[in-house]
């Protein structure tokens, strides 16, 4: 997601009254399998313990690089109850849900079930498009790589006093859509790039126009079932375990972590919602791009045909993947998708010319300012750092 615009004050008042069923538990212990013998173990160990120390609540990472697999994790899962972050908990992969759904439109895409070039006004009627600039003129494959111009409805501070109101409400795609109308595009269809999580809860509605069923449904039988990823689990449409982490975030920038995990953001439509471990990203990332067993070859092209990339904000974007680090050398990019939600942040990527994987959750919100948040971005640098040295 992009960047929250919070109201300090209606978040607290929220944060206090707030009375809906808490879908999140407090968080279970669990145990760990051994990793395995590593020659950089103490290297990665030593940058994830820096940065709990440095204030991040907990995080767990998995690498994948030329000496083999290593996983390891540092910090608190459940800070109230003394429960320490393991590589076994789950947690919330905030936006990393979007790559998941554009793997399951490119499935679509090979069965014919529509085209990438398809305008979206084929698939969604008048009634649902009404008053959404833009929403007339763009295609299937301009929601996917964000040229669109499509107003993002996470821009909208009426969206986010609604759900300060009723943290815990499962979004309907329809209520979700009431916060872009009205809105003015960002730009002409197809002439620049930006983010937008509206574009993928249109191609979640898409999905279930063309298909008639649930994209949470197709999800589950397309992509998480036949890869085996059972600690992988959509919310709202599917419960969650007892080993989700809590989530976190410095709300007023003082030093005090606020647990704010059952604060939904309209998780379950299309643009955010799935929980997982650090395993099973690694398993969908290596399936998709280093053992290509997800996708035929032309649709893998279609989802890395890159539209610009961008050295300041060292990202660009395909269908739905993200090209990153690309302030770094020519050779270190990787290719994936990043997470930021309100309380949790994950990144999940593969290096193709390095041959390496990194997939890492952290329980800290990241898209809102915060001290945190550089802290954060720091030890993004660090661990790439740490997994590319020689």
């Amino acid at each position: 997601m992009k960047r929250y615009h919070f109201l300090p004050l209606l978040m607290a008042w929220a944060f206090f009254t707030a009375c809906e069923r808490a879908e999140i538990q407090p968080t279970d212990l669990c145990m760990p399998a051994m990793s395995e013998a590593h020659a950089k173990a103490d290297l990665y160990q030593g940058v994830i313990d820096e940065y709990t120390r440095k204030g991040l609540p907990g995080i767990a990472v998995l690498i994948r690089d030329e000496d083999g697999e290593w996983s390891g994790a540092s910090g608190m899962a459940d800070i109230h109850r003394g429960v320490p972050f393991q590589v076994c908990h789950v947690s919330k992969v905030a936006s990393v849900t979007k790559l998941f759904v554009g793997v399951l439109v490119m499935k679509l895409v090979e069965d014919g079930t529509f085209a990438l070039d398809d305008p979206i006004r084929k698939w969604l009627s008048d009634k649902t498009l009404k008053r959404i600039a833009n929403a007339d003129q763009v295609s299937i494959r301009q929601l996917l790589n964000h040229t669109s111009g499509i107003y993002d409805l996470i821009d909208d501070n009426a969206f986010y006093l609604a759900i300060l109101n009723h943290p815990g409400r499962k979004w309907k795609p329809d209520e979700l859509l009431e916060y872009v109308r009205g809105d003015d595009a960002v730009f002409p269809p197809g002439t620049d790039v930006e983010y937008s999580n509206t574009n993928f809860l249109l191609t979640a509605m898409i999905i279930e126009a063309a298909t008639g069923q649930s994209h949470a449904t197709l999800l589950r039988q397309r992509i998480l079932d036949p890869l085996s990823l059972s600690d992988t689990y959509y919310h709202w449409h599917e419960g969650l375990p007892g080993l989700v982490a809590q989530g976190y975030f410095d709300l007023y920038n003082n030093g005090n972590l606020l647990e704010m995990s059952n604060f939904n953001t309209g998780s379950g439509n299309g643009y955010g919602g799935l929980y997982s471990t650090i395993y099973d990203m690694r398993t969908f990332i290596e399936a998709l791009l280093r053992d290509k067993t997800l996708l035929s070859p032309a649709s893998l092209e279609e989802m890395l045909t890159i539209t610009s990339e961008d050295l300041v904000s060292g990202e660009a974007y395909g269908v739905t993947i993200r090209k990153d680090f690309l302030d770094r050398s020519a050779d270190e990019f990787g290719l994936g998708h990043r997470g930021r939600d309100l309380a949790y942040s994950a990144d999940l990527f593969y290096f193709p010319t390095r041959d390496m994987t990194i997939s890492y959750l952290v329980n800290y919100g990241t898209d809102a300012k915060s001290e945190l948040r550089e802290v954060f971005l720091r030890f993004r640098e660090a661990m790439v750092d740490a997994m590319m040295k020689k």
